[in-house]
């Protein structure tokens, strides 16, 4: 039997990793093998990076985040790219929402609210790239135009949806 912790020391090199990449984020698999069943990881994040809204159909699997750091703005949205709901995740003291789990097929983003994430992350295995994620239609892709604008326009949604009545 393996056992790897999860100590500061591996989160704070994380961090400074992920600022490195040129996508500001990066994962720590403690699976072994993409086949592994589930995949479990450290997806950590800092701000600015751009997930492009997605979902996991193809085969349908479920998605489980709970942070450990920092704070997200999670979202899911209709098949038309309509939101459906913003939850804020955050790994602060008295936070009343730590975490989520969505089924398959439901499309969702997220965008980080505090200088750095760190989430804890779970789905079924196996991984593999070509049909992890089916990326939508209605939504920037990564290096596409018009993605501060979106981000931008996600982050409004709950300001609206607060103040309606």
């Amino acid at each position: 039997m393996k056992v790897q912790l999860i100590e500061n020391d591996l989160l704070v090199r994380l961090v400074q990793e992920a600022r490195q990449k040129e996508r500001l984020r990066t994962n720590h698999n403690f699976h072994q093998d993409l086949s592994e069943n589930p995949n479990r990881f450290l997806n950590v994040m800092i701000q600015g990076t751009y997930i492009a809204p997605h979902h996991h159909s193809d085969p349908p699997k479920s998605e489980s985040f709970v942070m450990l750091e920092g704070e997200v703005a999670f979202f899911l949205f209709e098949k038309d790219g309509r939101i459906c709901d913003r939850y804020d995740l955050s790994a602060a003291p008295g936070s009343l929402l730590r975490g989520i789990d969505i089924g398959p097929g439901i499309y969702h983003s997220i965008v980080v609210l505090s200088p750095h994430a760190i989430c804890f992350e779970v789905k079924p295995g196996p991984y593999a790239a070509v049909n992890d994620k089916a990326f939508a239609s209605w939504a920037p892709r990564e290096n596409e135009p018009g993605i501060e604008t979106y981000v931008q326009s996600l982050l409004a949604w709950q300001k609206n949806e607060a103040l309606s009545p």
